[in-house]
């Protein structure tokens, strides 16, 4: 493993971490989020069907996974090349890329963009959630599924040979299912062999981050350098975040940008605010936890692009990170936050 330890894998090779600059660790470039389609609310289905009006523009945001079109952002290559130069000229230098296996991960199209726009991509290995797993997929042991992962680090995923530098995001849903479990393991067992990061997205519940650190510590996985993702839309009161922040993780902070009054997915979730998303960073810095942050935003519809009236990749470096500087957050810290701390976790040990 020596050609990896020290480094970081982008999908145009191996990179010195200190190329890596702002960094936003949770993106889609290209995917398709069909396998969580939520139908229209009654009565709204001819508006799901063109949702890209202006006078359509409040539902969309509130009703992001109600229309078949906003959920192919593969479709938006284009645009999301304008999005990357975008975020590059506002000082941004790399972008995690979490598309994984059953979500029409397009490594090509990836290195492609990386290219045309100069902007440092790292794409993931893995596998999402149970319901995009193949039967294939669920028929495999943990052997198996560490083989597959390991191979799509060091030679490439997809029948290509473009390769992974993050495992993840590894999706659960809650409760986990044996195929997320076995994932979850075999997911260890690689970053055991490669030393590499991973990143997971948790189930809409807020046991589901422990249960997940559980099943990888049992394992052999390191959590000190596992990213945990979406905290902002699963732990809400400072007790329990500061509770799930001791067993060590990373800690992501990755829907910025994403405010509405009903979360589908569950409907007990109370969405915060960019503001909110903010004082929980705070929070989190006063206990002592300034090395364990990270911050995205986690595109991965549409609407969220400019060219649909969206914040796009910049929004963090825009617009939050003068609001983190304007509520106590020291220049030190959001460096941490935007630079070091992402840079850590992806160095290869």
């Amino acid at each position: 493993m020596t050609e990896l330890s020290g480094k970081v894998q982008t999908v145009l090779g191996l990179l010195d971490p200190e190329q890596l600059g702002r960094t936003m660790t949770h993106e889609h470039l290209t995917m398709s989020f069909e396998c969580c389609y939520f139908p229209p609310p009654p009565g709204e289905e001819e508006v799901a069907k063109n949702p890209f009006q202006m006078r359509h523009m409040h539902w969309l945001r509130q009703n992001p996974y109600s229309s078949h079109e906003n959920l192919l952002l593969q479709q938006e290559n284009s645009a999301v090349r304008e999005e990357l130069l975008a975020y590059k000229a506002a000082g941004g230098g790399t972008i995690v890329e979490n598309t994984t296996a059953g979500i029409e991960r397009d490594l090509p199209a990836l290195r492609k963009l990386a290219q045309e726009t100069g902007v440092h991509v790292v794409a993931g290995a893995g596998f999402y959630v149970d319901c995009t797993h193949t039967e294939a997929t669920k028929s495999m042991s943990v052997e198996q599924l560490t083989a597959v992962i390991v191979g799509e680090v060091l030679h490439g995923a997809d029948g290509t040979e473009i390769r992974c530098g993050v495992i993840g995001e590894i999706g659960t849903g809650w409760p986990i299912t044996e195929s997320e479990s076995r994932v979850l393991k075999a997911t260890a067992h690689a970053q055991t062999q490669l030393g590499c990061p991973v990143i997971i997205h948790p189930g809409r519940n807020p046991a589901a981050p422990a249960e997940v650190v559980r099943i990888l510590q049992e394992a052999g996985g390191d959590i000190g350098k596992t990213v945990m993702s979406h905290l902002d839309r699963t732990l809400f009161q400072d007790g329990e975040l500061l509770e799930f922040a001791r067993l060590g993780s990373y800690l992501e902070y990755d829907l910025f940008g994403t405010e509405m009054l009903n979360y589908p997915y569950n409907l007990e979730v109370d969405m915060p605010s960019d503001s909110q998303r903010v004082q929980a960073l705070n929070v989190l810095v006063r206990e002592g936890y300034e090395d364990k942050i990270v911050v995205a935003h986690d595109i991965h519809t549409k609407n969220r692009l400019t060219k649909y009236g969206g914040h796009g990749y910049s929004h963090i470096l825009k617009n939050i990170v003068p609001k983190m500087l304007m509520r106590g957050f020291t220049q030190q810290q959001v460096d941490k936050i935007v630079i070091h701390n992402p840079k850590r976790w992806l160095t290869f040990k």
